[in-house]
């Protein structure tokens, strides 16, 4: 068995496209994932009337159900009713409520972490509800939730491979098509390891940085 170097290098171009839409697939769905959550925390803490037990509701659906079934429902259930929609939508889509259930409850843990102590001082001086989320829970949940919250974004990017079941062009689904036009296989499975080594190794790193630093309490709290 040999190993193609030269069609390794014959393949990068297409495997940086892929780069760039794993990438665009993955923070996307971080982006709207966190708006998701930070709502829905925010409603669950709130105890607001009915609201916070359809968010419970949520959560617990999407945190046990597989993604590629959410996926499929998505992209093949969705047309069925009339809503046409693209590879690249549901995927969009399909992370969005799979990873604003998982950031949901990263929210809330790191909401119900604040000292009741704080808030009671926060009232005492006046301020309202509505301040004391934005001035004085909100700032500090999101401050001890950030190992919790990378480590939920690095697992964002990974099941970003998934999406490859409906034909979105990210690096797996590159790989998979240059193994069945190539036989490749070898030389495909490297460059798809190397890749997401370089993907995902540097937030790992990241990842233990923010936790040194949270314990030594070097952003605050």
């Amino acid at each position: 068995m040999t190993f193609d170097t030269a069609f390794i290098l014959s393949t990068l171009p297409a495997f940086l496209k892929a780069v760039g839409v794993t990438l665009q697939v993955g923070l996307i769905a971080i982006a709207t994932s966190l708006l998701v959550a930070l709502v829905n925390a925010t409603l669950l803490v709130l105890r607001a009337p009915y609201l916070w037990r359809l968010v419970k509701a949520y959560v617990e659906l999407a945190r046990n159900t597989p993604l590629l079934i959410q996926l499929f429902f998505v992209y093949f259930a969705l047309p069925s009713l009339g809503l046409k929609i693209s590879g690249f939508s549901a995927a969009i889509i399909t992370m969005t409520f799979m990873g604003g259930a998982y950031l949901t409850e990263v929210l809330r843990a790191g909401i119900e972490a604040v000292p009741r102590a704080q808030l009671e001082s926060g009232r005492s001086i006046g301020l309202s509800e509505g301040q004391l989320l934005r001035h004085v829970v909100l700032p500090q949940a999101g401050i001890l939730s950030l190992p919790a919250l990378f480590a939920n974004f690095i697992f964002l990017l990974k099941e970003t491979t998934v999406v490859s079941a409906v034909a979105v062009p990210e690096i797996l689904y590159t790989t998979k098509n240059y193994i069945a036009l190539y036989y490749k296989t070898y030389e495909m499975l490297a460059v798809l390891t190397l890749l997401c080594v370089l993907l995902f190794l540097p937030l790992s790193l990241l990842l233990r940085y923010v936790e040194r630093r949270l314990q030594h309490g070097q952003f605050g709290v």
